[in-house]
């Protein structure tokens, strides 16, 4: 819509408001255009495989446009809950990571619980089906498994057990007739979890398969699993379950509205029954006497200003630009005007619009990455795809394209944009500059960082180079730590408020290079401790006080920081669902470990933690900066500037050379730590954090 007509359609507005004074929300509403949807879409519960199936949850292909969200395509239902019907079989199908589909069962909406089972085990004509894979939830999904109520069989299978490579304990052989035995006997064993050992050099396959417990305990199935028993149980399914209270949901379903998603996982805001979008909620009677009251006292200023701008627009002749939807979002939420940045602080936004960076040409990018060639690319950026490409200089870089049309990942664009371009450190990702708002896309440039993420090394596709040993790594935990002591000490503060390895990059010469800054926020300059907004960030990451209070504070990265050095030390990824139920975050299981003075069970051995004593030395140190980095009250924690001294001095000590065994020198720790070490039994505020899903 032209300028001008878009400004007289607002003094109509304005101009009933001043005569009839009607109700001011729907005046307000009309005003800014909120988007409309189909309503009917998320209102209308559908049946399939014998379950009446409605929001969370909703048809895995049906999605429908969203009138004015530069076209944007939307669910009504939390992310990672699509359901496939199939008509043919009459079969509900929830699928999980990897692309593995799981029969629905059941559905529990009063206690928010959801029972699966695997369909290739339903689907087998075999009373004893060989297990094909382990259960994986999506990061993005809203379901965990449900904290009481499932339990896990381990299959062990085609093994060659030896002296050197024992068999689990427990373990029962599979010797039903219809198993589809190899070379080599296989194995099953109940309650196990995820079993740690040798095991899978010993066996061609090691799989974790939760069950439920009233049916792996009950007398029916438990005598004969070997036999034919587990096939029954897992038959029977598992649990997972959703929590309503998460998110920016909890405030739009009280409401009466349903969350709508984009299909990346991006929050569009609150579908509400009217058929419109809001956020971050439906709107109340109070809030609307309110604004009636507030609309009827302004009308006549606000006709008064419109005519003003009116006659100025007319006035002045503006060069019309063909933008793309992606770059008219990103005026739109410039100004203010989505749905979601209304209400919330515009720190980092407000900056775009004095943003000190080069712009770069869309068709300047476009020729640097080969037309955005899938063979350049990087992998994902949090809100965008990454390209690897060169520029017309010689420069190579690193290219963020951003996904289509979500005002959550256009303010992450701004955000990052803004906030990049007021920093500069040798460990944090060198930022080049981005194409303008007037762009056919928006598009981020940085410096090309060479040798991947810090996760693809530790248990990525890299880990099996064991290029990490363990003074790189302590080295990696110190250049991490000085940038975000850099980034918490500059004004205004920065929280990265998404720190993990996958967002720390390595040059050629191992050296840190912190990245994606799109969910950072700029900490106010009045005294303020934190700012209040709703948690978001990477499951196993996220600071619990945050997830519990909506509360940000530079103690949240800290919490953050504290996974990837647990990361560091044991080489285990952050979120695991084949560990052991208490133990899926790597959190939980370190400050457990820990505390039991089981360190050598968290500790990745083929660093040197059990053949050199300078090394155990200073990975019990980290070990212990670990668990005082994870504390659930944030106020436990150490800030990230008395981190990084800690990991200086145990950096240090190291370079000395002091192998002889000694911990001490004329009486005085070598090493600074805080007051207990890990082969003491602690005592935490909670021995197991609870780690946002």
């Amino acid at each position: 819509m032209p300028p001008h007509r878009h400004l007289l359609r607002l003094l109509l507005v304005a101009v009933s408001l001043a005569v009839s004074g009607l109700d001011s929300t729907s005046a307000a509403t009309a005003a800014v255009g909120d988007d409309a949807y189909d309503a009917s879409m998320c209102q209308k519960p559908f049946r399939c495989g014998g379950h009446d199936i409605h929001y969370p949850f909703y048809l895995s292909n049906q999605s429908r446009l969203i009138d004015g969200v530069a076209y944007s395509r939307f669910f009504c239902g939390y992310p990672g809950m699509a359901i496939l019907c199939d008509a043919a079989t009459n079969t509900a199908t929830l699928r999980l990571a990897g692309g593995t589909n799981y029969t629905v069962l059941a559905i529990d909406y009063a206690n928010n619980t959801i029972t699966l089972a695997d369909a290739d085990a339903l689907a087998s004509n075999n009373s004893c089906p060989r297990p094909r894979h382990n259960v994986s939830i999506p990061a993005a999904a809203w379901l965990n498994f449900t904290a009481t109520g499932n339990s896990t069989i381990s299959f062990f299978l085609d093994c060659a057990f030896t002296a050197a490579d024992p068999p689990p304990p427990g373990i029962v052989p599979i010797n039903c007739t219809g198993f589809a035995q190899g070379r080599s006997p296989s194995f099953l064993a109940p309650h196990l979890g995820a079993p740690e050992g040798n095991w899978s050099r010993a066996c061609r396959e090691v799989y974790v398969a939760p069950v439920l417990t009233e049916w792996l305990e009950s007398a029916e199935y438990r005598p004969r699993l070997g036999s034919g028993g587990y096939g029954d149980v897992l038959r029977r399914g598992f649990r997972l379950s959703w929590d309503p209270s998460a998110g920016p949901c909890y405030e739009c379903e009280l409401s009466k509205g349903q969350c709508g998603y984009d299909q990346v996982g991006g929050f569009l805001g609150c579908l509400c029954p009217d058929g419109r979008v809001r956020g971050p909620d439906c709107g109340s009677k109070k809030q609307n006497k309110k604004a009636m009251t507030y609309g009827t006292s302004v009308a006549a200023v606000v006709m008064f200003l419109l005519l003003l701008v009116v006659s100025f627009m007319y006035i002045r002749k503006r060069k019309q630009y063909k933008m793309t939807s992606s770059s008219r979002l990103l005026t739109y939420t410039m100004s203010g005007g989505t749905p979601r940045s209304r209400g919330s602080t515009d720190m980092e936004s407000g900056s775009v619009h004095k943003l000190q960076t080069h712009h770069f040409s869309y068709e300047e990018l476009e020729e640097a990455t080969g037309g955005f060639s899938e063979t350049g690319e990087l992998g994902d950026g949090g809100f965008g795809t990454v390209y690897k490409g060169q520029l017309r200089d010689g420069r190579v870089v690193a290219v963020k394209r951003l996904y289509n049309n979500s005002f959550r990942q256009v303010e992450q664009f701004v955000n990052e944009a803004s906030i990049l371009s007021l920093l500069r450190h040798p460990n944090l990702v060198t930022f080049y500059g981005c194409t303008s708002s007037r762009s056919r896309e928006l598009v981020l440039v940085y410096e090309y960082v060479p040798n991947g993420t810090v996760a693809d090394h530790l248990h990525g596709h890299r880990a099996a180079e064991r290029a990490l040993s363990w003074q790189l790594r302590l080295n990696i935990a110190v250049e991490a730590a000085t940038a975000l002591a850099y980034l918490h000490a500059i004004e205004p503060p920065v929280v990265h408020r998404d720190v993990k390895t996958n967002n720390i990059l390595l040059d050629a010469d191992f050296h840190v290079k912190v990245a994606d800054f799109g969910l950072s926020r700029l900490l106010p300059l009045d005294g303020a401790t934190h700012v209040s907004t709703a948690p978001q960030g990477t499951p196993g990451y996220v600071d619990p006080e945050y997830h519990q209070c909506y509360q940000l504070t530079d103690k949240s990265d800290v919490y953050s920081f504290g996974v990837v050095l647990a990361e560091l030390i044991s080489s285990k990824p952050a979120v695991d669902v084949s560990r052991d139920r208490d133990e899926i975050n790597l959190a939980g299981m370190a400050v457990g470990r820990i505390q039991r003075s089981q360190l050598d069970q968290l500790v990745d051995m083929e660093l040197g933690y059990g053949s050199d004593e300078a090394t155990r030395l200073a990975m019990t140190m980290v070990a212990e900066l670990v668990f005082r980095c994870l504390q659930q009250n944030g106020e436990m924690r150490p800030p990230i500037r008395e981190v990084l001294d800690v990991l200086k001095g145990i950096q240090e000590e190291g370079a000395k050379g002091d192998t002889d065994g000694k911990t001490k020198k004329d009486g005085v720790p070598a090493v600074p730590c805080s007051p207990n070490t890990v082969h003491a039994p602690w005592d935490s505020l909670s021995t197991t954090p609870s780690i946002s899903q």
